[in-house]
């Protein structure tokens, strides 16, 4: 996957644009954080991964370019161990709405809150 033209983080830090040369989509602070693909959420196995709550208000502090093919975003609590691949981001932006969903309903589902 070829990298996005731009990535720009808005002014309040809660939403990143990725812009490819065909699509740009808009991915929330708290969805990027609660879906990092980092092992700390994700685990090493299925199994292992942790559903994340509280973070409604997290904010991105900054972004650092990885190689030629990803990028680490780094959280104001404190995350930064999740590396976004630019095949990652653009999943993420096409599948938004269902992987928002199912995150939502896992959170109902263990009783945690955003």
């Amino acid at each position: 996957m070829a990298a996005p033209k731009e990535l720009r983080v808005s002014r309040d830090r809660r939403v990143l644009t990725v812009t490819f040369a065909d699509e740009s989509h808009a991915l929330g602070a708290e969805m990027l954080r609660v879906l990092s693909p980092s092992a700390e959420v994700q685990g090493h196995s299925p199994e292992q991964r942790v559903t994340v709550g509280g973070k409604k208000d997290v904010a991105i502090s900054r972004l650092e370019p990885v190689g030629n093919y990803a990028v680490r975003i780094v959280f104001d609590d404190g995350h930064d161990t999740g590396i976004f691949t630019w095949a990652y981001l653009d999943t993420l932006g096409r599948e938004k709405e269902t992987r928002w969903q199912a995150y939502l309903d896992e959170l109902r589902q263990k009783g945690l809150a955003r």
